[in-house]
């Protein structure tokens, strides 16, 4: 597996608006134990657009990039990503076709959810069963059947990921090309790298219990750290999860980017990697 100098990790929103402070972005250096440290948002808080132009403005650099939200949708289990609407029949296609739909500010997607619910998405008790609308990809269901908490056609309550991952889409829609983003794309000779990531993953190599893997003050934040091989962090004007989940995961992306086998995981075929993409970190 190829080096990189650094390693980001970015907390995304999928929130309404032009300015997201559950947004935030670490970054860390390689061949280092300093702890990551936060990047400065322009204009003191980040919104959607300005993360996407701050990583193009650095895409030659050799950064791995890891954003938590989900890079696609399910495909494989019933052969389409939007059942009946359309014909995507791969993940840029259908990051193509929600930016074309959407027309929220700050490449929100809200609208693309709520004009399709109850059809494809589940955002209250009038939508229908929630279990209708529960489908996931394939690194999303562990080895012994069971799931994540939650999938992008479920667009309510506190787990939900379904607003952030399809605002998401639109960013990788206007990525392509230009940053290469795994596993739709091969992992280049140098230059940034974008994945997707799942924070939980890192804060269960740090320690976390199930459940219990938010992380709000400097003690706990540090002794996480430890664990992951990383110094003390420089105290944070403020201890929420955002700022937290995206610290610890980026000390995560450096301690195990050279893990050959994360890279190669046995479910991830050709078809996957196509339709559904991958999150890294899943065995």
């Amino acid at each position: 597996m190829r080096a990189f100098d650094t390693f980001v990790a970015i907390d995304w929103s999928g929130a309404k608006g032009a300015r997201h402070r559950g947004i935030a972005v670490a970054a860390c250096r390689a061949g280092s134990d300093e702890a990551p440290g936060l990047v400065a948002a322009p204009g003191g808080v980040w919104s959607r657009t300005a993360v996407r132009d701050w990583l193009l403005a650095r895409g030659a650099d050799s950064m791995l990039v890891g954003f938590d939200f989900s890079f696609s949708a399910p495909f494989m289990a019933r052969g389409a990503h939007l059942p009946g609407e359309v014909e995507t029949p791969d993940a840029r296609a259908l990051w193509r076709y929600v930016d074309a739909m959407s027309d929220d500010v700050d490449l929100g997607a809200a609208s693309f959810l709520e004009a399709r619910r109850g059809r494809h998405f589940y955002l209250g008790a009038a939508d229908g069963a929630k279990r209708d609308f529960l489908h996931w990809r394939a690194c999303e269901v562990a080895g012994d059947g069971s799931t994540k908490p939650s999938t992008v056609y479920d667009a309510i309550g506190a787990a939900q990921v379904a607003k952030a991952s399809f605002a998401g889409m639109r960013l990788l829609h206007h990525l392509r090309g230009r940053v290469p983003i795994w596993p739709f794309d091969p992992v280049p000779d140098d230059g940034a790298l974008v994945v997707e990531i799942y924070t939980a993953i890192a804060a269960r190599a740090a320690g976390m219990r199930k459940g219990r893997s938010k992380i709000r003050d400097a003690v706990a934040l540090d002794a996480a750290l430890a664990r992951l091989g990383s110094a003390a962090h420089r105290p944070l004007a403020a201890y929420d999860d955002h700022a937290t989940d995206a610290i610890l995961t980026a000390a995560w992306l450096r301690a195990n980017a050279g893990d050959t086998a994360l890279w190669h995981p046995p479910a991830l075929s050709p078809a996957v990697a196509a339709t559904e993409g991958w999150t890294f970190g899943v065995r």
